[in-house]
């Protein structure tokens, strides 16, 4: 498709010009640039950066369902995540950093006792989280069928 290279063009172009930036200059696009800014920038290795991208203004709760349950990210990406309330009102975003194995496990282990007996489930059965982590979701759910 005619579109597809035009995009990907847009992209490379953006992501050679945030290769040439400082860091103050990526905190300022973190902060107040586009959707694929702020998705090249969430996989910088400076936590500042991802610290920015994060707590931009212009962040939807899209972006940050799909941070939180990405498991290619940074450790750091989960744990900034976890740690605002505003984002973890969100059910998907607590679903997301509990099946995320870069969650830190006593996070997603306080995020499990709010989920839903099908989520519950989900957890429980999965061989992408650890162990005590599915152990303590067959816990709760039997708890919760009681």
């Amino acid at each position: 498709m005619p579109g597809e290279s035009e995009e990907r063009v847009v992209h490379e172009a953006l992501y050679n010009r945030i290769q040439q930036m400082s860091v103050s200059e990526m905190v300022e696009l973190a902060t107040m640039g586009s959707k694929e800014a702020r998705n090249l920038l969430i996989k910088n290795p400076n936590r500042i950066i991802v610290q920015a991208v994060l707590n931009s203004p212009k962040i939807t709760e899209e972006e940050i369902i799909s941070f939180a349950g990405n498991k290619n990210l940074s450790k750091d990406v989960s744990l900034i995540i976890s740690n605002k309330k505003e984002y973890t009102k969100n059910y998907m975003v607590k679903v997301a950093l509990v099946n995320n194995p870069k969650t830190p496990l006593p996070t997603a282990i306080k995020f499990l006792r709010h989920l839903l007996p099908k989520d519950l489930r989900n957890v429980s059965k999965s061989k992408n989280v650890p162990t005590a982590l599915t152990k303590t979701a067959v816990k709760i759910l039997a708890n919760k069928e009681r």
